[in-house]
């Protein structure tokens, strides 16, 4: 994650896998302006703006439960099951996801391949 020091103080989320960087508003879990929304983790948060109502917002991401990496949201980037892990650490880790997960990621995997192809 990188913080830009510029006069307004605009604190910038950046993917470090994908490069994805946007400025965000709020981290943590309960998003400011928001009736009882509690996140399941400690992301990062920003005002949807696509939407007037001060009660949206996006989630850009959060930091990977095992090797801390700042990673997006984006299913190339991590996965949230029960907790955020960026790809690296899934790939790395992938015998200890529920079997559903590791089919899932492969049938992703396939995907992506035969449409390179």
């Amino acid at each position: 994650m990188e913080h830009s020091s510029s006069e307004t103080s605009e604190k910038t989320f950046t993917c470090q896998l994908c490069g994805l960087s946007s400025s965000y508003s709020y981290y943590g879990q309960k998003p400011p302006n928001t009736r009882a929304i509690v996140l399941l983790e400690e992301c990062f948060v920003t005002k949807d703006p696509f939407n007037p109502d001060r009660e949206k917002f996006l989630v850009l991401g959060s930091t990977c439960s095992l090797c801390s990496l700042c990673v997006c949201a984006g299913s190339d980037c991590s996965l949230f099951y029960t907790k955020r892990f960026c790809m690296q650490c899934v790939n790395k880790h992938l015998d200890q996801f529920p079997h559903q997960i590791q089919s899932e990621l492969a049938k992703k995997k396939q995907s992506s391949k035969a449409a390179v192809s």
